[in-house]
């Protein structure tokens, strides 16, 4: 069997966001999860940028040459994640379904956004910088 290529782009300077990534485990028959920090540029945010995918908005995961986003992320990365862990359990049970993970993904949006805010962090503003 084999593995996929996976690739994940989200803004390490947002708590939630980096704690979400560093909790989430991969099943190992998938592939192996590459990380990427929005916000040290490069090709492939210049190219979500290009395609108008607003990184404000949420991470992106691509998965061979799919590109999940928003909330389509989540719902992708808890049906690949590994079932250990409580974390994990509770990431799958929550975000398995799709349209809980599209009713839920704009409420944790807007408390990343307030939480950066609070923290001082600015936004990624991709699209502002294209």
């Amino acid at each position: 069997m084999s593995t996929s290529r996976l690739t994940l782009i989200y803004d390490q300077e947002c708590p939630v966001c980096n704690n979400y990534v560093q909790m989430v485990r991969i099943r190992e028959s998938i592939g192996e999860l590459e990380l990427i920090n929005a916000r040290d540029g490069g090709e492939l945010v210049e190219e979500i940028t290009a395609k108008g995918i607003d990184l404000d908005q949420g991470m992106v995961l691509i998965v061979d040459d799919v590109m999940y986003c928003n909330s389509d992320t989540i719902h992708a990365l808890a049906l690949i994640s590994s079932p250990s862990g409580l974390l994990n359990k509770f990431n799958f049970w929550v975000f398995k379904n799709k349209k809980r993970a599209h009713v839920i993904y704009p409420v944790l949006r807007f408390f990343r956004s307030v939480l950066l805010m609070l923290l001082g962090k600015k936004k990624l503003n991709n699209l502002e910088h294209s």
